[in-house]
């Protein structure tokens, strides 16, 4: 622009001149030089023109960027499960709560510890404060169905996580996220048969759960031999379930291999069969530090890894680009996060990603 009104003086000084000396071919040059100012004077008005457009333009983009960033500010979500304070569970929280920062989400975490009666209370909650959307495992799906059939009933977009793959379309769910228990478990069978066990123990820390349930069952479908399916005791009382494993061992001494459908039952079995000097082939399901360092020493064969993390990250996200960009992701069909298997090979690799909390 600085450039532009230079020429312009210089010009007019020229003009001046030019009309100080007089005479026709004067007035003639003045003509041209005016007259080329015109053409110079509408082309700096287009250039302004297109300069004010582009500033414009640009702060309408930036109000677009400030919209997308801050849409979230106004959705809660609620992500109501069985669970306890146990390991397994916190890497399920640690995923929610960073998905919840990363979309720029309200986020309720209402943790059941084990107990559907509160489950059904929080759901119903969850209903009464006008949740955005509702994210739950599925433990005991006699009474949770109907409270979660009453969410999607109220508009509220409803995703099953961790158990639940079974009845999410019953529900009326826009998809389950987690794995196959009955495929996990066909998958700890196999491993049974080629390590050479004959008699397995399956230990469930859960008296209700049908996903422990479905996982003893998976086992059963592909393992060669034969399966003792049995509640051995809660998590919360290790020692409990410890003796509980024991006392079957003791009863029984066929048994020469221990599945224990979660991370702390099955370090449990380990203890168990130290305890009474048993060498079983022990399996696991999850991880947690303990775990993989018996796994890498070689004192346990291997855990099932159905990557909880995801479990807690991906409902938020899914739920998130329902609600503003109306994204239903499946396809009818559930979003599977495993099995996949922690054995001597791996362990290493995996336990620092648990060191931080997302493994």
């Amino acid at each position: 622009m600085k450039k532009l009104l230079s020429l312009l003086a210089l010009l007019l000084a020229f003009t001046l001149a030019a009309a100080a000396c007089g005479g026709s071919d004067d007035d003639t040059a003045a003509d041209d030089a005016a007259e080329d100012t015109s053409e110079e004077a509408a082309e700096a008005e287009e250039e302004e023109a297109m300069e004010e457009e582009a500033e414009e333009a640009m702060e309408e983009e930036g109000d677009e960027e400030v919209a997308l960033e801050t849409q979230g500010g106004d959705l809660t979500f609620h992500m109501i499960t069985h669970s306890d304070d146990g390991p397994f569970w916190s890497v399920v929280k640690n995923g929610f709560d960073a998905a919840c920062a990363a979309h720029g989400v309200n986020c309720v975490w209402m943790p059941g510890n084990n107990d559907p009666g509160q489950m059904v209370t929080d759901i119903e909650t969850a209903i009464g404060e006008g949740s955005a959307g509702i994210a739950a495992s599925l433990p005991s799906p006699d009474q949770l169905i109907g409270p979660l059939q009453d969410a999607v009933g109220a508009g509220i977009p409803v995703y099953t996580l961790n158990s639940g793959l079974n009845d999410y379309q019953t529900i009326g769910a826009t998809t389950h996220i987690g794995q196959s228990e009955d495929v996990a478990g066909q998958g700890a069978g196999n491993r049974f048969n080629d390590l050479g066990a004959t008699k397995v123990l399956c230990g469930r820390q859960e008296q209700s759960n049908v996903g422990l349930e479905e996982r003893c069952g998976g086992l059963a479908e592909t393992f060669g031999g034969e399966v003792v399916d049995e509640f051995v005791g809660l998590d919360a009382d290790q020692t409990e379930q410890i003796n509980g494993i024991k006392a079957i061992l003791e009863a029984d001494p066929d048994i020469d291999a221990f599945l224990g459908v979660g991370p702390v039952i099955a370090m449990s079995g380990l203890q168990a069969a130290q305890d009474l000097g048993r060498d079983l082939t022990i399996g696991g399901f999850d991880m947690t530090p303990e775990l993989l360092d018996a796994i890498e020493a070689g004192d346990i064969a291997f855990t099932v890894d159905q990557q909880q993390y995801l479990q807690g990250y991906l409902p938020v996200v899914l739920m998130f680009l329902e609600a503003t960009n109306a994204n239903q992701a499946g396809g009818g069909q559930p979003v599977l996060t495993g099995p996949g298997f922690v054995t001597p090979d791996n362990a290493a690799a995996v336990k620092a990603l648990s060191a931080a909390g997302t493994r």
